[in-house]
């Protein structure tokens, strides 16, 4: 019995040193890459319902991957986009190498464990859900777990959230309330920034010309989801993007 134990101990010391190990930088690859693309896996949305029920996170991104994303980001919110924290285990496990951002509502500390134990690199914060002292912790939190953070801010009072010094900065088109998107909230905010920060346009995104205005604009990263996700094989619709880039 004492052998065994003596194994089992051993086992979660692997476990631990794997959990510990250092994750794939989001912020070092879209400084690196030549698209920006963060490609997302998201099944579902609380305005449009099932996008891709049958979507499967032992597939999809590593196809995302495969066709010429610089990074993945996967939604675990059960509820209300049909995500789980396993799918980033999966997409792991499926051979995904590049970073993974987990997406969710993050309100504590209990969900950065949880990202940090499936396998993500980079937890996206957002200022709307959390007032500044607490948003402070949880980025210094993060940090400590190994995490990258991408906070979001989708208003021009939100931006004071920036002087946190997030490794990125995502400006979301759309509004958590209304649902309603507009991709000129990226180009009116991106110049209130700090000029060295990473910036990254989140929604609304569905044409490589986008891109390339935002790239224009101090962009270095573009979250886009539903456009590949409607498509019936999301790695293709991403080639396809690229191509046209």
């Amino acid at each position: 019995m004492h052998d065994i134990l003596e194994q089992i101990i051993a086992t979660k010391r692997q476990e631990l040193e794997r959990m510990r190990a250092p994750k794939p930088s989001l912020r070092q690859a879209l400084l690196n890459s030549s698209t920006g693309i963060i490609a997302e896996f998201k099944r579902r949305s609380p305005s449009k319902g099932w996008i891709k029920e049958e979507g499967q996170a032992s597939v999809i991104p590593l196809s995302y991957q495969q066709n010429g994303a610089a990074a993945i980001s996967i939604l675990t919110d059960k509820q209300f986009f049909g995500g789980h924290d396993r799918f980033i285990s999966e997409a792991r496990a499926s051979g995904v190498t590049i970073p993974i951002l987990y997406k969710n509502f993050v309100i504590d500390e209990m969900q950065l464990y949880e990202a940090a134990l499936c396998g993500a690199s980079a937890v996206l914060l957002i200022a709307a859900c959390l007032d500044k002292a607490t948003c402070r912790l949880l980025i210094d939190k993060a940090h400590a777990l190994g995490l990258e953070v991408m906070l979001e801010m989708h208003s021009e009072a939100e931006l004071e959230y920036a002087e946190l010094q997030p490794d990125l900065c995502g400006i979301n088109n759309r509004n958590l309330g209304s649902f309603c998107t507009d991709i000129e909230n990226s180009f009116r905010l991106a110049e209130l920034l700090p000029h060295d920060a990473v910036k990254v346009s989140e929604s609304g995104i569905s044409q490589p010309a986008t891109v390339r205005m935002l790239r224009k604009a101090g962009f270095s990263g573009f979250l886009i989801g539903e456009s590949f996700m409607k498509a019936p094989s999301p790695g293709l619709a991403l080639q396809q993007f690229v191509e046209q880039l």
